[in-house]
């Protein structure tokens, strides 16, 4: 299943609240960036992000085109652990069945997975893809694409928070437009209202919250390290202490608005319908399932709500 998005995006200077930026050093952010796409291509063999763009410099505006091109004909997601195949006979099955099952009530409407940092909204997220025969999107990626490149890291480093949050916006208001999409979201795309609230962008679609234990996304972001994750930077110690403090106060500002989610999928209660110990064991076409499970829910109710208007 193919898609094209044209992304329109203001570069540095058009952002009322973020004109105070420095100028632009490609050869820096493209070299971080093409260590990361090395490793992104093991798991998005399918996803290409062609840009056409100006030029530009300082804090001159200019505008920036990102064609999105997603596949998933052929693909075979990976696990949260690397290394091993994540979909069994009876999970592949169980996958089919609920995409039968959902079909006729999603016409098309993307999914926005939201959630905290490292809680496997883009390795979900591609097997959701996979099975609905949708496109998928990283938010994060449509921004660094229009960034020429740069990374997360980069962007925050060099232009700020604000700057990278009016790029998402940006970025989800145009992917509201379209249909059939899978879109992984940055963790904190849930706090600003505008892009989920009052009928507004990700409220478009169905939003699942991911939850994951916040001691579980510690050890997995710290055993790949911090370097990637700008909001993790200020703290000190050693990664799983750093990456559990930055968590926990992170997840205190945003846990009412991840709450807002139409679908919630929570990790803790997977586990324990499988008799898990803990949530680190849980492949993602298990979460799949599960997330499945939840939107037919919605659906089936928002249908019979529908039925008893009529």
């Amino acid at each position: 299943m193919d898609a094209k998005v044209a992304i329109s995006m203001q570069l540095p200077g058009a952002w009322g609240v973020c004109t105070d930026v420095g100028r632009f050093s490609s050869a820096s952010m493209l070299s971080s960036r093409a260590k990361k796409k090395k490793e992104e291509e093991k798991f998005m063999p399918a996803v290409r992000f062609p840009v056409s763009r100006r030029k530009w410099s300082g804090r001159m505006r200019s505008v920036c085109l990102v064609d999105v091109s997603c596949s998933y004909n052929e693909y075979q997601a990976p696990t949260l652990k690397s290394g091993k195949s994540c979909t069994s006979f009876d999970e592949s099955v169980a996958l089919k069945t609920k995409t039968q099952d959902i079909e006729p009530y999603l016409r098309g409407r993307c999914i926005y997975l939201v959630g905290m940092m490292g809680s496997g909204k883009t390795t979900v997220g591609k097997v959701l893809a996979q099975v609905l025969g949708y496109s998928f999107c990283d938010s994060d990626a449509l921004v660094e694409e229009s960034v020429d490149g740069a990374s997360v890291a980069e962007i925050f480093n060099l232009y700020g928070e604000c700057f990278f949050r009016d790029k998402e916006t940006e970025a989800l208001r145009e992917l509201s437009l379209r249909n059939r999409f899978v879109v992984s979201t940055g963790g904190g795309a849930v706090i600003r209202p505008i892009n989920w609230c009052d009928e507004k962008y990700m409220h478009k679609g169905i939003s699942v919250w991911l939850d994951v234990p916040l001691e579980a996304l510690a050890q997995r972001i710290a055993a790949v390290g911090t370097n990637s994750r700008p909001l993790l930077h200020e703290e000190t110690g050693d990664e799983y202490t750093k990456a559990l403090r930055r968590l926990s106060s992170l997840f205190e500002e945003r846990s009412e608005a991840y709450e807002n989610a139409t679908v919630k999928v929570s990790f803790e209660n997977i586990a324990a319908k499988l008799g898990h110990k803990d949530v680190l064991g849980l492949t993602p076409a298990t979460i799949a399932i599960e997330a499945l499970e939840q939107i037919e829910n919605l659906l089936k109710h928002e249908d019979s709500e529908a039925r008893m208007e009529a």
